[in-house]
């Protein structure tokens, strides 16, 4: 076959090789941007982004923002991306590279002026007022051992807004709804979102001419314009340039304003806030009033006139804040010195010190102090005035008559209650509880200057199955007492083994072991005394054979109870067999030891003693003496309910240790006696 050979063809020059590439490039870029765009899509920040290159108002709208405000075109570096929609055309989304930051800055909160910490300092007066308090006793309720009780603490009405702990909350800026009449200003940070035909969601600045840019709007000017009417002021200017669209335009962040806060406060000076602080921020961020400034007379002053007075009462005693304007730049807040204050105290709903204004009486400050509480005694009051302490110094007023009586500066008034002042036994009605074996157990009111009879009376009598003698009678006012005996008992035990501990000494380890292990147990021992509380019983003097109760009066709050016959006697303790017995008619307690295996080795046969049903006891103790023990126990006879009880021998000892003892003692004996025969005396 003929061999066919493929010549190649010559190069081209060089210079016709770019100008071929550049034309291709030319072409591809002007195919891309031919299709007509459906819709405008943009979405930027702070900088006014536009979104569609293929736009000539995008390039006359970028022109014009390179040429306005610096900081509003700071972040202008842009992504490109296209996205198609529906019909067919292309949208070309320019995102802004810097949109993270700033919107991480957009969220930022505005600058804060840092305070050093300083706590509120009561005044004078606030420490004498609290003193007075501290220095009140107060009657407990039944049931409650404490005597007296250290009084809540009494300050200036409102000066919790100024602690630590709400100074720290001001500082914490929350997200408040911006009001209607808030009025746009530079630094402002303003939202808007627009969709339909147009679709953007931009966070724009006011720049330092009060205008903000929207890409393909153009600038629009928004300074001074009502939070109110903002949102129709875009979008009228919008609707110039685009149409069938919806849009929404809210405040983002407000700008810091710096505001001066002077008179007496806690900090004054310089403070920094945002646009949506009211005057009350202001103080608060401050500090608020110190001891010698005034709730009640702030004034706002802005350019040199007085634009209002604040009064704090009116928002702590009323919720009304009408006088609690907002804060423009450069704002003056001047908190005056302190008016006529007076104390109240006693039963009444809020106790304070109030700072009242000229004009101001008695039932002024009562009303502000919530009234009197639900016990207070309505009908006076004590006031302490500082003008007559050499001539008396407490008075008393009365209600409502005396109402309208003017008060003065370091007055102390004090509402009484009803409750703590109780009334004579005779001249009040008793309640009483009565149970057991009676006809109708429960509760009774009975007339001032009942007897026991008359409470059993009330309860329809007692049965047939009832067993005077055992009655168990408590009452109040004697568990009281108990309680108050046996903790001073108790103080006095404690004592006197410490003493003892402290003046024991040690010649050996097993010494030193024993006495420790007794330190152990005493402690033991106290603690589980400190855990017992008396029960009020009140012993009734009856023979066993009773059938009546005695003719003895009753107290409100006494509790009544009659048992039925009881018929078995209980031994316990250091016996061999604890238990219950069945009576026996004529049967004495040595007998009843004996139904029990009589006292085990250990016990304290010296320390037996017998709990009557009455109450009353019976010890081996009673009748001895050093030459003879007793035998009134023994020979006692015992009745239905008694109960015998045979303590454990404590101190023990064994026959070697006893030996040991008593050989020491005659070794020293001895030693003596060889030293004086050797000394020849």
């Amino acid at each position: 076959m003929p061999m066919i050979r493929f010549l190649a063809a010559p190069p081209l020059p060089q210079r016709r090789l770019a100008v071929l590439l550049l034309t291709s490039c030319a072409l591809a870029v002007a195919i891309c941007a031919w299709p007509s765009v459906a819709h405008a899509q943009f979405d930027g920040t702070t900088s006014n982004d536009l979104t569609s290159q293929s736009s000539t108002d995008a390039s006359r709208v970028n022109n014009n923002n390179n040429n306005g405000d610096s900081n509003n075109n700071a972040n202008n570096n842009t992504d490109t991306g296209t996205e198609t929609d529906s019909t067919g055309g292309s949208t070309t989304r320019l995102r802004q590279s810097g949109t993270a930051t700033n919107g991480a800055r957009a969220t930022q909160p505005e600058p804060r002026l840092v305070n050093p910490t300083q706590r509120y300092q009561p005044g004078e007066f606030e420490q004498y007022v609290q003193q007075l308090v501290v220095a009140q006793p107060v009657r407990q309720p039944p049931g409650n051992q404490q005597q007296t009780i250290v009084a809540q603490q009494v300050r200036r009405f409102g000066a919790n807004l100024v602690t630590d702990d709400a100074i720290a909350s001001a500082t914490q800026d929350p997200l408040p709804s911006v009001p209607g009449d808030y009025i746009i200003r530079p630094g402002d940070e303003i939202a808007v979102t627009i969709w339909g035909t147009v679709d953007a969601d931009l966070r724009l600045t006011v720049d330092r001419a009060g205008r903000i840019s929207v890409p393909r709007v153009g600038a629009i000017n928004v300074a001074g314009v009502r939070n109110a009417d903002l949102m129709d002021v875009i979008s009228r200017r919008t609707a110039q340039t685009f149409k069938n669209f919806q849009l929404t335009a809210t405040l983002g962040q407000v700008r810091a304003i710096r505001v001066f806060v002077s008179g007496y406060v806690q900090r004054p000076g310089t403070v920094t806030v945002n646009g949506l602080s009211s005057v009350l921020h202001a103080i608060m961020r401050a500090g608020g009033p110190s001891a010698a400034g005034s709730f009640r007379d702030i004034h706002l002053r802005r350019a040199g006139h007085e634009v209002a007075v604040f009064d704090l009462y009116d928002l702590l005693l009323q919720g009304d804040r009408n006088t609690d304007q907002l804060v423009q730049p450069d704002d003056i807040i001047f908190v005056g010195p302190v008016g006529t204050q007076v104390a109240v105290l006693g039963s009444v709903n809020q106790q304070a010190i109030y700072e009242l204004k000229p004009g101001q009486t008695l039932a002024d400050v009562l009303q502000m102090a919530g009234g009197f509480s639900a016990v207070a005694d309505r009908t006076r009051v004590a006031i302490e005035r500082l003008a007559d302490r050499s001539t008396g110094r407490v008075a008393q007023l009365t209600l409502p008559a005396q109402g309208s009586f003017e008060l003065g500066t370091g007055d102390v008034i004090r509402a009484f209650s009803s409750v703590t002042a109780l009334l004579s036994q005779g001249s009040q009605n008793e309640r009483i509880h009565v149970d057991g074996e009676v006809a109708h157990p429960g509760d009774y009111i009975l007339p001032p200057g009942s007897r026991i009879a008359d409470a059993v009376r009330a309860a329809g009598g007692m049965t047939t199955a009832a067993y005077p003698f055992g009655t168990e009678l408590t009452r109040e006012s004697v568990r009281q007492t108990q309680q108050a005996n046996y903790e001073r008992a108790l103080r006095d035990l404690e004592t006197d083994m410490s003493r003892t501990q402290a003046s024991q000494r040690a010649t050996s380890a097993e010494e030193l072991n024993a006495q420790s292990a007794a330190a152990t147990a005493n402690a033991r021992l106290l603690e589980r005394l400190r855990q017992v509380r008396p029960t009020g019983r009140v012993v009734l003097q009856l023979p066993p054979d009773a059938t009546a109760l005695p003719d003895l009066p009753m107290e409100s709050g006494d509790s009544l109870s009659i048992p039925p016959r009881n018929s078995s006697v209980g031994v316990f303790g250091s016996v061999f067999n604890t238990g219950s017995f069945v009576f026996e008619p004529s049967h004495t307690a040595e007998q009843y030891l004996a139904l029990a295996g009589g006292p085990t080795q250990g016990a304290d046969k010296g320390g037996i003693f017998m709990i009557r049903a009455n109450g009353s006891v019976i010890s081996a103790q009673q009748g001895a003496s050093f030459w003879r023990s007793s035998s009134k126990l023994s020979d006692t006879q015992v009745e239905p309910g008694d109960t015998l009880f045979v303590p454990e021998q404590l101190n023990k000892s064994t026959f070697i240790q006893d030996a040991k003892d008593w050989t020491q003692i005659l070794y020293q004996f001895g030693l003596g006696v060889a030293g004086i025969k050797s000394l020849g005396l």
